[in-house]
């Protein structure tokens, strides 16, 4: 039955982008931030719990990036009380939302990619507000949205059908796949409505309940779209809304025994920690957890002699720079064969010279960084960099019109060795480093000396290196003659190796697995 009810469905395709070259929808977009600003600003939003709103007593303000002098909400400090209610809720709701209809669960998700449509430049601007995208990141992000709610609701009715296994003679067998239990979803700033939503529509899908727990920079991004889903349909306590400090919603929540599963994406130091501690068995809890990380990267793009410099060029500025290089998936990395170095180079910094910093509200190229501590902590990378490599362009803060924030020059180090911190370490902000490779198989070599594996791209026209670098470049997500930034839910299924994380691949065939368990059932005849 479910097979026919998929074969209902429109062909997949990916939500396409707003032209905002087009000057009616870039006014749209500005009129979307004036109505942003008039809804949301100086509100102070509430908790989830049991499908209610809370409020709390103390809270936290989140600013804006761009001038972060502006307060732009404020949201709840939740307390130890409050999340052993959240997860006692989500308990509790797991025991009905287990035997949902998943025809139901992906009709929600439809429904949920319809409203999302609608109102979609009020995301992007939420968004720019929160954590300084500019309108085509932001815009990139929310579509990728959409696609999620649209290929989860295909996932949800796919995996309900089981997995044919070898028939035996005098039995019945079958093998099924069920929920688990409670998900606690960890979230990081950079993508705070794609990321944490893929994670959440996996447990739902599979028949989980959640406790979502947003960045601090950026919950109102996630607010909206948990909000959406309840729009849409979806029973208001399968998912339970916690903010507030790592001292209560960190160990705490990783720790606890009724939690089942972590969805975790952020720093290998945080996620290495929570590998740590969900390992230890709780008194009273009776499995074994599961945890899906997913921990950053150093993501290198290889040239080879005889690729087409113009667009390698053009696809690492855009990967290193989009979003002031703050992605997991961003080019720090070029390794470029000696005989093109030069002539790449030049025509890097060429493009990059072009970008424009400036406010993400206004659509500038590249925005501030996060925060002031990340300005701080991307500065000392490039003040011990100049000590070590070529600076050519860049390694200073930015022009920021008056305005208070982390405002970084696009930043490109020439003549990097292969030890030095700025090609070992995951900067996460607008720092390029180039290193030579003596012939393109050195090129690989380098490419795979990093303790991360989640994305690269490799830039060739011949097909024997190009069959090569499929088989030898040890990375989740390869990339060949296109930038290694920008994957496509559903297409581009998104998950890494080694340091980079548990090789969850986000979007793809088997995600749902991972919030799942098999029983096999035989029945005699």
């Amino acid at each position: 039955m479910t097979s026919t009810l998929m074969e209902g469905f429109l062909p997949f395709t990916h939500e396409p982008y707003f032209d905002f070259g087009r000057a009616e929808v870039a006014e749209r977009q500005r009129e979307a931030y004036r109505r942003v600003r008039e809804k949301y600003v100086g509100r102070t939003f509430p908790l989830i719990l049991g499908g209610k709103p809370v409020e709390g007593e103390d809270t936290f303000e989140v600013r804006n990036p761009a001038d972060t002098r502006e307060t732009v909400w404020r949201f709840p400090k939740a307390t130890p009380e409050q999340l052993e209610e959240a997860i006692a809720c989500a308990k509790a709701a797991f025991e009905e939302w287990r035997f949902s209809d998943p025809l139901q669960r992906a009709t929600i998700f439809k429904r949920a990619a319809d409203l999302l449509r609608a109102r979609r430049m009020e995301f992007n601007a939420v968004m720019g507000l929160e954590n300084g995208k500019n309108w085509a990141e932001a815009d990139g992000e929310i579509a990728e949205c959409v696609d999620h709610f649209e290929v989860f609701a295909r996932e949800a009715l796919r995996w309900a059908q089981g997995k044919p296994v070898y028939p035996m003679p005098d039995e019945h067998v079958t093998m099924v796949y069920e929920p688990i239990g409670v998900v606690a979803v960890i979230s990081p700033w950079n993508f705070p409505a794609a990321i944490p939503l893929g994670m959440s529509l996996g447990a739902i899908a599979a028949g989980n309940t959640v406790v979502w727990k947003p960045a601090s920079e950026t919950p109102l991004s996630s607010l909206l779209l948990v909000e959406l889903l309840f729009e849409a349909g979806l029973p208001r306590n399968v998912i339970q809304f916690l903010t507030g400090t790592d001292e209560v919603l960190g160990d705490p929540l990783v720790d606890h025994k009724d939690i089942r599963m972590i969805a975790f994406t952020g720093s290998k130091e945080i996620g290495c920690r929570i590998m740590e501690r969900a390992a230890k068995v709780q008194p009273g809890q009776k499995w074994l957890k599961r945890v899906m990380a997913e921990m950053g990267g150093k993501d290198p793009t290889v040239v080879c002699a005889d690729a087409d410099l113009d667009a390698a060029a053009a696809g690492i500025v855009q990967a290193a720079f989009g979003y002031s290089g703050q992605k997991c998936s961003a080019c720090s990395r070029v390794i470029a064969e000696d005989s093109v170095y030069d002539e790449l180079l030049d025509k890097v910094v060429r493009l990059t010279r072009e970008l424009q910093v400036g406010l993400p509200e206004e659509n500038a190229a590249l925005g501030p960084v996060i925060h002031e501590q990340s300005a701080h902590r991307i500065l000392g990378y490039i003040e011990r960099g100049k000590g070590t490599a070529r600076l050519v362009l860049g390694g200073e803060r930015a022009e920021s019109g008056g305005r208070e924030g982390g405002y970084l020059q696009p930043t490109i180090f020439a003549d990097v060795d292969p030890k030095d911190p700025l090609f070992q370490e995951e900067i996460f902000g607008p720092v390029l480093s180039f290193t030579r490779a003596r012939d393109w198989r050195h090129a690989i070599a380098l490419a795979n000396d990093s303790e991360y594996g989640l994305t690269a791209a490799f830039y060739s026209r011949d097909p024997q290196k190009i069959g090569e670098a499929r088989r030898l470049i040890h990375v989740g997500n390869l990339y060949v003659n296109r930038k290694c930034t920008g994957a496509l839910s559903g297409t581009h299924a998104f998950g890494g190796y080694g340091m980079s994380g548990t090789n969850a691949k986000v979007g793809g065939p088997d995600y749902l697995f991972w919030f799942l368990q098999t029983k096999t059932v035989a029945q005699k005849y």
